[in-house]
């Protein structure tokens, strides 16, 4: 009977899949880049086809064409056509798309009359012509390997690298050679700044991104030559748009696998439908897979997203967007793990954090431009406890933070066009709460053999609290000259603090900046830039009290970091784009621990955690390489990014002498490629190497007596990042096969990372070896272990793994 009815539902589904060509839906609208007014009356042409359609009276317009992939085309009198690829259409989800258009006589993409589209390879615009990268939705999708995680998919771009002393395993994103927390994140304008799982405080790294793929229209990543609009970046900007919901039906995504599941739905409220809605919720199970595949970490998170838009009018609108996540974060002991490594498991740390964004924003449209306002807060409430050797008992525990970090935000910008000329300018205000309750346990009791204390640990007990307002302001200008060959950009912003001795000294971070791009011929330009940008301090660093209860870190100064950059690009045609950038950047006002002299940058996974101590803005840092990329769009089923960058970078704490910083990789290349079979199905591939990151070894002789006080080994700062880890590489794979019916879609995929089981590390540990049962220290004399550690046998475990994670999951769409 069973066999039967499967053999039947079988049936039926290729019956449904063959039997009739299913159709789907392209629903966009049309806008002016520069002021978003709508564009009416422009031609959408779906390449190939004889398809097409035009934008109503409100810039919007809906097309039917069979499923598959697509090249559309939007072209009107007056603007540079432009052209997106890959577009994905599906029988079960409408496909929303939309176009922003340039006026033809001021693009720099039509410098001569023959050519009269938009080169939609290239990523620059007016304000930053240069150190750009651009993913669409589907590119983010389609990415092997990337788990549907944005952070992860940007680590295959140029000048992108991450942390492999975390085995490969994190999301702490590297902008040629900065560190993780110089990074800006950006939501339909709204700061993010937690946009992975387990973060790090004090950075921006992670092991899992949060936000839902299936809202993401685009994603731009800028490297430098920063718009004066985003404050405190001095690595990157990471501009994300979100699509709105669909304004025609209500539709749903249902998303499944081995590491999560997810749902997601959007339409529209309302029977005028100008307001729309897209909401997501995702419960992970990354526990169980990491189980089964005998991975030490037990990882389990929740998140959720939401947005709504409203349409008052043509030129008023109001949107509404949040996004939060619950993480938990213990261990388990491997089954083939040592004595020392269970030892070493069950003294980490147990994490637990919550965090969310919300925010709204007004826009105005008027005649050459537009205002929005928006309002936002942000929260992140970090938990974290550690117990000696894993017992959770409020006697054994050596650790508990408790933080909390709030931003409450405003900002008003204008952006202006007239007669050529883009203008921008603004203000903010935030209103800053940080407050840390930490107990940590510094030493060990020292115990005799009856287990007396005979003298007591050290340990730090302390609740800090600070507030204080920041605020800043911009502006921003850009023109072509010399018939649409030269354009000039240029800006300046400054950004003040009411809590730091100088913050309230607007020339202290007075940041001008200037681009220039010129092209030589239509396909081929010269870029150029010079900025000066500044970052304040971490409030990890800025509420550490010292023991009389003085918050002695106020005298810290804004980071300083002055990038020069100069590039060149290349278009052959529309799809294809080759780039080469070189770039300098040198850092001022670094941060430098007083206790051991040297610059956090040359501290890695150490900072950020909790930030206890004292530093001083003394340190002085460099870093310096060359970017080569090129990008083929997708043409006759295929696309491709290739891209490697040489990079160095060198910090140097109070002794002033430059090291190599814990992101100095040297090397990174990165490879991904697609294809699109028949019958819906595509393949991907991506590969990625890294050269090995730095590491400062043990000082065997201080940690043999120390180990029993710290409980960890004491670093050789004499040799800092003296070592390197092995060298990262990893490829993956992703096989996606679609099934179209009436008005539903099946996704199946399988994604593998590290297919090959290519060796990675992580950084080494120091600990003493244990006996077989692995209740005690074995000791070389076979005696008591003796408080000095003098006949223990020391050991330092090099963190060496082959870890294939697969994925196999499903989609479904109606």
């Amino acid at each position: 009977m069973n066999k039967k009815f499967t053999t039947v539902l079988l049936t039926m589904l290729v019956f449904a899949c063959t039997s009739a060509q299913q159709t789907g839906v392209i629903i966009g609208s049309v806008k002016d880049k520069n002021t978003q007014a709508e564009i009416i009356g422009a031609s959408i042409l779906v390449e190939g086809t004889n398809l097409g359609t035009i934008t109503d009276i409100n810039g919007n317009y809906k097309l039917t064409a069979p499923v598959g992939t697509y090249t559309i085309r939007v072209s009107s009198v007056g603007y540079v056509s432009a052209t997106k690829y890959n577009i994905l259409l599906m029988s079960g989800y409408d496909q929303l798309l939309n176009f922003e258009l340039v006026e033809d006589n001021v693009s720099l993409n039509d410098v001569v009359v023959t050519f009269d589209k938009e080169k939609s390879a290239s990523a620059g615009d007016m304000i930053s012509p240069l150190s750009v990268q651009q993913l669409t939705s589907q590119e983010i999708r389609s990415n092997p390997g990337g788990s549907l995680d944005v952070s992860k998919v940007v680590q295959t771009l140029p000048g992108v690298g991450s942390n492999n002393g975390g085995g490969g395993s994190r999301n702490d994103i590297i902008i040629r050679g900065g560190a993780p927390n110089e990074n800006v994140y950006y939501l339909d304008g709204i700061e993010v700044p937690i946009i992975n799982h387990f973060q790090t405080q004090g950075s921006s790294g992670g092991a899992q991104g949060i936000l839902n793929v299936a809202f993401i229209e685009d994603l731009k990543l800028t490297s430098s030559a920063f718009d004066a609009r985003y404050d405190n970046v001095l690595a990157s900007t990471f501009v994300i748009n979100q699509r709105n919901g669909n304004p025609e039906r209500l539709e749903a995504e249902v998303r499944t696998g081995l590491t999560e599941s997810a749902l997601t739905f959007e339409g529209p409220i309302g029977k005028n439908k100008k307001t729309t809605f897209l909401a997501s919720a995702r419960q992970s199970y990354l526990g169980l897979l990491f189980s089964w595949i005998d991975i030490p970490i037990r990882p389990n998170y929740f998140d959720y997203q939401y947005k709504i838009t409203h349409q008052f009018n043509n030129k008023n609108s109001l949107t509404v967007l949040g996004i939060g996540a619950i993480d938990n974060f213990s261990f388990a002991q491997n089954a083939n793990s040592t004595p020392e490594n269970v030892y070493i498991t069950r003294s980490l740390p147990y994490i637990n954090q919550w965090n969310y964004t919300i925010g709204t924003t007004y826009k105005h449209l008027y005649k050459k431009g537009f205002m929005t306002v928006s309002f936002s807060r942000n929260l992140f409430e970090n938990n974290v406890d550690k117990y000696k050797e894993g017992v959770k008992d409020e006697t054994a525990q050596t650790l508990d933070l408790k933080s909390t970090e709030t931003e409450n935000k405003l900002k008003i910008d204008f952006n202006s066009f007239v007669n050529g000329w883009k203008f921008s300018g603004g203000v903010g205000a935030q209103y800053v709460k940080y407050n840390i309750g930490l107990f940590s346990q510094i030493t060990n009791d020292i115990v005799d053999g009856n287990g007396t204390i005979l003298l007591p640990g050290l340990s730090i007990n302390t609740n800090n609290n600070i507030e204080f307002f920041k605020y800043g302001a911009y502006a921003q200008i850009a023109k072509v000259f010399f018939n649409k060959r030269l354009l000039i950009s240029g800006g300046v912003r400054s950004d003040m603090n009411t809590f730091t001795e100088t913050g309230n000294n607007p020339l202290k971070t007075l940041s001008p900046r200037l681009s220039l791009q010129y092209k030589i011929t239509p396909k081929f330009d010269i870029t150029a830039s010079l900025g000066q940008y500044y970052k304040i301090p971490t409030y990890t660093a800025l509420g550490y009290k010292d023991n009389n209860g003085v918050l002695v870190n106020k005298d810290m100064e804004y980071i300083q970091s002055t990038h020069y950059v100069l590039g060149t690009e290349y278009l052959p045609n529309d799809a294809l784009r080759f780039v080469v950038e070189g770039f300098y950047k040198q850092y001022a006002n670094y941060p430098v621990s007083l206790a051991t002299g040297v610059s956090l940058a040359n501290l890695g996974n150490d900072f950020g955690a909790i930030g206890n101590e004292r530093v001083v803005s003394n340190g002085l840092g460099k870093a310096l390489g060359m970017e080569f990329s090129v990008q083929q769009k997708l043409i006759k089923k295929l696309f491709y990014v290739i891209s490697y960058t040489y990079v160095e970078s060198y910090f140097a704490g109070l002794d002033g002498v430059y090291r190599p910083s814990t992101w100095d990789n040297r090397h990174l290349l990165s490879t991904t490629l697609g294809y699109i079979f028949k019958n819906n199905y595509q393949a991907g591939l991506k590969y990625r190497y890294a050269g090995g990151n730095p590491y400062t070894p043990f000082n065997m002789p201080v940690s043999q007596q120390s180990y029993l006080l710290l409980g960890t080994g004491t670093l050789n700062y004499a040799q800092t990042n003296s070592l390197r880890l092995l060298d990262f590489s990893q490829l993956d794979i992703r096989i996606d096969k679609k099934f179209n019916f009436k008005k539903s879609t099946l996704e199946v995929f399988i994604d593998v990372q590290n297919i090959l089981g290519a060796l990675n590390e992580s950084s080494p540990t120091y600990t003493f070896k244990r006996n077989a049962d692995n209740t005690g220290f074995e000791t070389s004399d076979g005696l008591a272990l003796k408080q000095d550690g003098s006949n223990a046998i020391p050991l330092v475990i090099y963190n060496k793994t082959r870890t294939v994670i697969p994925t196999i999951g499903l989609m479904f769409m109606f």
